[in-house]
């Protein structure tokens, strides 16, 4: 019976289907679909539903406006033949996260697509940019707009794109879209069908304006997606940038920060950061030589709103291409200079030490001293500094390449 059973799992990233569909032709050509890389907060941590074999959870988003297409299918599912088993209720985890309104017969759906022409973005236009597209063989234009919910529209636009949030952000949350302080910024590729102009949806960012006394305000960014499709070609450094831009005419503005920001967004912004801060005389290769300095926190504050945190990194990645690794004293200079940085929380512990050896039993500290080897501190010192460097050597290369 348990082999049985185990038969009527389906991988929940699996059974996912996306689509951003232009065309009629898109909802048959599996070339357009892409699948979750996350539905345990739909699906709990096995990210499996049960009952179900071959199980499709079909969700197709008209490519614009996100008008969106959902159906369930199958080919079997469990019945009364197994006592006491019943099959997940699929749809109404779906139904949770989705907003109302949504089709579920394809005629609808093809229906609502011939309407697309008159979507158009909301807010403000704020930065237009092309790129190349190689399959095409032309560049497509994108735009970034800023919007808000008195944005005719824009409230039920928004309870649809953030739905993407569950699939691609390991611990998403939507927002509480009341409060007047979040900001919205979003990515819209231009493209041409049967001659008119249509605009479709590339990804968006959500920024919450805190308050910080007694009369500034430091934007966080909440919420970062750029959509499968459209990874990888250079959108987000273009939204992160335009963001940035965008705050920085702003008086009022203290420095713009990011709410447990990941791995790839610290890369991202690292990128975006030194481009903008490169031109700035403070960060000339003679200072850099020089050291960090309260200059460059002042410089980079004031004209770029970037926090004391954020410029540091700015001037290790810029130092490091100032510097000749090849040449021993500039490269051993370069390498305390960064360590003398990361050894701050081993230094932390080293004082805790200090005050248990005073307080502390024989048997405690013993105990305590196990989880604290010298040693082992030093290796991870070194292994922090190299994977640094090579971040930051990444980010040199983008650099050079951009």
């Amino acid at each position: 019976m348990e082999k049985k059973l185990a038969e009527y799992k389906c991988n929940t990233n699996e059974a996912i289907q996306l689509k951003l569909v232009r065309f009629p032709e898109d909802l048959e050509d599996d070339n357009t679909t892409f699948n979750p890389e996350y539905s345990h907060q739909v699906f709990g941590d096995d990210e499996v539903a049960f009952g179900y074999k071959g199980l499709k959870i079909l969700l197709y988003y008209i490519a614009g406006n996100l008008s969106t297409l959902f159906r369930i299918e199958y080919t079997s599912k469990v019945n009364e033949k197994f006592d006491c088993v019943e099959a997940d209720d699929v749809e109404s985890k779906i139904r949770e996260i989705i907003p109302p309104g949504f089709c579920t017969n394809p005629d609808d759906f093809v229906s609502l697509l011939e309407k697309e022409v008159n979507f158009k973005p909301f807010g403000m236009l704020l930065h237009t940019y092309s790129l190349h597209n190689e399959e095409a063989g032309e560049d497509i234009t994108y735009q970034i707009y800023k919007a808000d919910m008195t944005c005719p529209g824009f409230q039920e636009y928004h309870e649809r794109l953030q739905t993407f949030l569950m699939w691609f952000i390991e611990t998403a949350s939507f927002i509480d879209i009341d409060d007047e302080r979040w900001n919205y910024f979003l990515v819209f590729e231009k493209y041409n069908k049967d001659g008119a102009t249509l605009f479709a949806t590339v990804g968006y960012m959500t920024v919450y304006n805190y308050y910080v006394y007694p009369d500034k305000t430091r934007p966080r960014v909440s919420q970062m997606l750029i959509l499968p499709p459209f990874q990888g070609e250079g959108h987000g450094a273009q939204l992160l940038e335009t963001v940035h831009r965008y705050y920085m005419s702003s008086p009022t503005v203290l420095d713009i920060t990011a709410e447990d920001p990941s791995d790839n967004y610290v890369k991202l912004r690292d990128f975006v950061l030194v481009k903008l801060c490169q031109d700035l005389l403070c960060f000339s290769p003679e200072k850099l030589m020089q050291g960090f300095s309260q200059e460059m926190v002042m410089e980079a504050q004031q004209k770029l709103k970037i926090n004391k945190q954020h410029t540091r990194r700015v001037y290790e990645i810029l130092r490091l291409r100032a510097t000749d690794m090849g040449d021993a004293e500039q490269s051993r200079s370069y390498r305390l200079d960064v360590k003398r940085r990361l050894i701050g929380p081993y230094k932390k512990k080293q004082r805790e030490l200090a005050k248990m050896r005073r307080c502390l039993r024989p048997e405690e500290l013993t105990n305590q001293l196990n989880q604290i080897d010298l040693n082992m501190q030093h290796e991870q010192l070194e292994e922090s500094f190299q994977q640094l460097v090579s971040d930051y050597r990444r980010v040199l290369e983008r650099l050079a390449q951009a």
